[in-house]
């Protein structure tokens, strides 16, 4: 309907401008005198410039947008350039353009708009900036601009789509953390060690003096009968941290913030040389494999980008359904910002076939904890099972021994 209506209003105005002259001149001949052709005359030249306007063509508009690089993080700022160029200096007494952006974009905070007014004048080239102050988590999408050009009587108005397309991706914000690897190592209760440490019993590279806790295996017998004082043997240690994160993904107003931390825990665990994976299950499953390299993390980084908090699934019982939990023998880590007693029960059983898990509970800032999550988290400490509450802003502390709760 909308493209019927168009052309005839098009014809509508035209006729009604052809209308405004011939009366205008009508009325200089047969009224005379200097009024009515003073009229005439001053009405002339607008007039003729919305006939020529009718017959101007804006098809000869070549729209450049212009994008400083691809890859943003979340928060930072974005400059857009838009270029008109035209063939013909026709004289335009203004332009409207619009760089119509999607909904992801068109509600953040614009310190210069995306729709422009313009006079160009007789130019053939001539630009505008629009700045998006803070951008969103996303892969955003840009396709399509609108010029609008009009004359001063506002008869002639002249719109058209022009389509250019262009991609960003916006990656998750994040925090430079110092990671530690902290380990479960006795059974009655826990302690944080900046490394898991494995002994290789098949090479032993020396003794030492017996300490409690040795195995009985482990005693070197010539060593303690020339010493006359027990030796066991000290075996060469090698060094593990893969780490598996298993982020929450039920819809929570915390989400961003579990992203934000996720992606700050996983950047901070590759870059120290340690191997990660991640699973999420947002509407679909997504499962990362145990990887180290920049390249693991672009794509983990790329997955964390795109993600939404469509998860129907509470995270008990993600973990539930998932057999890697037992399966593996890493150290894992949940991210959530919904403690349940569920939830708990799950990772109790977890640290008892595996007895390497932690969990990072995600708060707002200055949020404090309700009674039945103090209560929770009691129950977890007395079950061995490690809750980590970490505030919106304090990430960085993520790891230090003041963390631990």
């Amino acid at each position: 309907m909308r493209k019927i209506l168009n052309p005839l209003n098009k014809v509508w105005k035209f006729l009604i401008l052809l209308f405004l002259i011939i009366i205008t001149f009508s009325y200089a001949m047969f009224q005379g005198g200097f009024v009515s052709w003073f009229l005439l005359y001053s009405f002339l030249p607008f007039a003729l410039y919305c006939v020529a306007l009718s017959f101007y063509s804006t098809k000869g508009f070549e729209i450049t947008r212009h994008i400083p690089k691809a890859d943003y993080n979340a928060g930072e700022p974005l400059k857009v350039t838009i270029t008109i160029k035209r063939q013909s200096s026709f004289p335009l007494f203004y332009l409207i353009i619009e760089d119509l952006l999607e909904d992801t974009l068109k509600y953040s905070r614009q310190t210069q708009k995306a729709k422009a007014l313009l006079f160009p004048g007789f130019k053939k080239e001539f630009a505008y900036q629009y700045e998006l102050a803070e951008l969103p988590r996303g892969e955003h999408f840009f396709n399509d601009t609108i010029v609008k050009i009009g004359d001063p009587l506002g008869l002639i108005e002249k719109e058209r789509t022009y389509s250019n397309e262009d991609r960003i991706i916006v990656y998750p914000a994040y925090t430079d953390l110092l990671y530690r690897h902290f380990e479960n190592q006795f059974d009655q209760g826990m302690t944080a060690s900046r490394e898991r440490v494995q002994r290789d019993t098949s090479m032993a590279i020396g003794v030492r003096d017996y300490q409690p806790g040795d195995r009985f295996s482990w005693i070197n017998w010539k060593a303690s009968a020339k010493r006359n004082v027990i030796m066991t043997k000290e075996f060469e240690q090698r060094q593990s941290h893969d780490v598996f994160v298993v982020m929450d993904c039920a819809p929570d107003r915390r989400f961003e913030s579990i992203v934000s931390f996720t992606a700050s825990l996983l950047r901070a665990v590759l870059k120290r040389g340690a191997q990660t994976g991640l699973l999420t299950i947002s509407g679909e499953r997504a499962s990362f494999p145990i990887r180290s390299g920049e390249s693991h993390l672009q794509q983990l980084f790329y997955h964390l980008a795109s993600i939404e908090a469509n998860g129907i699934s509470s995270l008990d019982k993600v973990m539930e359904k998932e057999g890697l939990f037992v399966q593996q023998t890493v150290s894992f880590i949940l991210i959530t910002a919904q403690l349940t007693k569920p939830l708990i029960e799950k990772a109790s059983f977890v640290r008892q076939r595996n007895g390497r898990i932690t969990l990072f509970l995600i708060k707002g800032a200055k949020e404090s904890p309700p009674q039945n999550e103090r209560s929770l988290i009691a129950m977890a400490n007395a079950r061995g099972v490690r809750v980590v509450m970490i505030h919106e802003g304090e990430f960085a502390a993520a790891f230090s021994e003041v963390s631990f709760r």
